[in-house]
């Protein structure tokens, strides 16, 4: 069983919301006093009912001591933040205040303010005058401002400005979490795939993340010298052979391997499972056998496994170690996913943490494999794509890596979701494992074998699927295409899936397009075509306004997207870099660079 020691807690970061208030004495900071910490109270209230943090629990949230009238007050703040860890700050106001001299100057902190809509005492005109500030000096700010008026007083958060300040806190918590911890580098390039040369700079400038680099051959030295809890190995083994149910060997008879063989496999790829989450998270148990090294774990909050070839041509591939690795669930129980890039490839691991720490569900790994047009579904098998479907899906399939969440087994009011490991039940979890079958791996692509997932995503699941591209000259770039998953009728989806490999897992996918739009969601062979590497990574729900927002946190632009303008959230001095939203996004992002950047 895997422990965790006292030090390696995690002291996660809150949110801090700092009540600003008209500072002059006399009656009119007297009468505002209540109405401003109401403000903040109310907040408060909503981010602890409706955020959590990668653990389940709920978020903290601290407010100041006192109302800011000043600039000693903001500076109380400032040191009250430091003292609780906050890694997100939101001002709020009722009136009219001092802008420079209560604003929050932390140079990479997020930061929102909302300024209250009424007319006794507008903080409007706040939110104007400090957002300008912000400008001035260069520290971006988010703002948020209610559509209708409301009268002094009136507790309530209207329902446009809860879905902003959601927003905002979520992709600034993803932000907060992401800093100081690391992307774990098990091997180096895979095949040549450009998204496995890790770019430590990448990480540290954008991300705030270190990047930790182990050899593959310290997995097989664990395995070798027993680095790993033998109890759980064996509890581990049990839970395989009862839930992994085994699937036919489909190599050809001169490929196969040997009963003993086979099982001799499964042993190692439960090992190489607890050995890979160790290396990432540490372990205690370790220092109790004698490994004290070992146990600390390289703080890696997401990780790669290079795999493809020097280990598969003669080792049992990371398929099953991925697989588990990446769901909500083992042996162990349900429990919060890791993110487990296959290939190494980082930027798809990166963007798997973004969708992970936005929703804490488990995400998707898969090549954006094929785009199979209406006409060609029907010359291949005689049924022509209706509905949703009508202008054709994109295959995604990779070796079996992906997540078991993704097999759509986990409901909510009867659509097919993958959820947070909190609201999983026994039965979801059961589910999930049932419509997984395990097939031996093919031979022909891993000489070493191994054992990969197969299953089909059930349609309409709602997801996004995001890509964090390298451009030479112009940085990180984020792609986001949200659609819907889609069932197809058996014998067709059998056709279709038996061309590529049949003992991977499947996801039908149809990205939201609009005929009339510009750009590459006009159909859905334009978001294939413009789609910038061969992998994606896939979450469920729509969450695409959540990743412009922590895009423009951390200054990457985004080249392509199709979520509604009205939900776009980006902080208020990008309108000044051009009345194009895109553009301005990449002017902006470049004219700031990235948020940790040191030169």
């Amino acid at each position: 069983m895997q422990t965790k020691s006292k030090e390696q807690e995690i002291f996660y970061p809150a949110i801090g919301i700092r009540p600003i208030i008209d500072g002059r004495l006399g009656g009119i900071r007297e009468s505002l006093e209540d109405t401003t910490m109401q403000m903040a109270r109310s907040v408060a209230k909503l981010f602890a009912q409706q955020l959590h943090y990668p653990d389940g629990s709920a978020v903290r949230v601290v407010i100041a001591d006192s109302t800011i009238g000043g600039v000693k007050e903001a500076d109380n703040c400032r040191r009250k933040f430091e003292l609780e860890n906050v890694g997100v700050s939101l001002s709020v106001t009722p009136c009219w205040c001092y802008g420079s001299e209560t604003m929050d100057m932390h140079p990479t902190m997020p930061k929102a303010i909302w300024g209250f809509n009424g007319t006794e005492r507008p903080g409007a005109v706040y939110l104007a005058a400090t957002l300008a500030a912000h400008n001035q000096f260069g520290l971006p700010a988010f703002g948020i401002y209610g559509h209708d008026v409301q009268d002094m007083g009136d507790e309530r958060i209207p329902q446009d400005v809860s879905e902003k300040l959601l927003t905002f806190a979520r992709a600034g918590l993803a932000v907060a979490l992401m800093r100081g911890g690391a992307y774990l580098a098990i091997g180096s390039v895979c095949m040549g795939i450009a998204g496995s040369m890790v770019n430590a700079q990448l990480l540290q400038e954008y991300f705030g993340m270190r990047t930790e680099f182990v050899d593959s051959s310290e997995v097989l030295r664990r395995i070798e010298k027993g680095i790993f809890d033998k109890n759980e190995f064996d509890k581990a083994k049990a839970w395989v052979t009862k839930y992994c149910k085994e699937g036919e060997d489909y190599n050809r008879v001169e490929k196969r391997f040997t009963r003993e063989k086979l099982d001799q496999d499964w042993d190692f790829v439960i090992k190489m499972t607890m050995i890979i989450r160790d290396l990432m998270q540490g372990n205690g148990h370790l220092k109790t056998i004698g490994y004290g090294e070992e146990a600390g774990g390289h703080n890696a909050i997401v990780s790669g496994f290079q795999g493809q070839r020097q280990w598969t041509d003669f080792l049992p591939n990371g398929d099953f170690a991925e697989a588990i690795l990446n769901s909500s669930f083992d042996w162990n129980g349900i429990r919060a996913p890791l993110m487990v890039a296959t290939e190494n490839d980082s930027l798809n691991g990166i963007s798997m943490l973004l969708g992970n720490l936005l929703t804490h569900t488990a995400q998707i790994f898969a090549d954006v494999r094929t785009y199979w047009s209406a006409d060609s579904v029907e010359r291949v098998t005689g049924w022509r794509p209706e509905g949703v479907a009508s202008g054709g899906f994109i295959h995604l399939i990779n070796s079996g890596s992906a997540t078991l969440d993704g097999t759509g087994q986990q409901e909510k009011n009867a659509v097919p979701v993958m959820k947070p490991f909190w609201e999983i039940s026994e039965a979801e979890k059961e589910a999930c494992l049932e419509a997984t079958t395990w097939y031996p791996a093919n031979t022909d692509y891993f000489r070493g074998g191994g054992f990969s997932s197969k299953f089909v995503t059930r349609g309409e699941m709602a997801v996004t699927m995001c890509r964090l591209n390298l451009v030479a000259g112009l940085g990180p770039v984020l792609q986001i295409a949200e659609g819907e998953t889609v069932s197809l009728p058996d014998q067709v989806h059998t056709t279709l899936d038996n061309r590529t490999d049949k003992t991977w897992p499947t996801t039908w996918f149809v990205p939201r397009t609009d005929k009339n739009a510009r750009g590459p969601f006009r159909d859905v062979y334009s978001v294939m075509a413009a789609w910038g590497a061969n992998h994606g990574a896939i979450c469920s729900g729509h969450i695409g306004h959540e990743l412009i927002a922590l895009a423009a946190m951390l200054r990457i632009p985004v080249n392509m997207h199709n979520v509604a303008p009205e939900k776009i959230m980006r902080p208020s001095t990008w309108s000044s870099f051009g009345a194009d939203p895109e553009g301005a996004d990449y002017r902006a992002c470049r004219q700031f660079g990235p948020l940790y950047k040191t030169h």
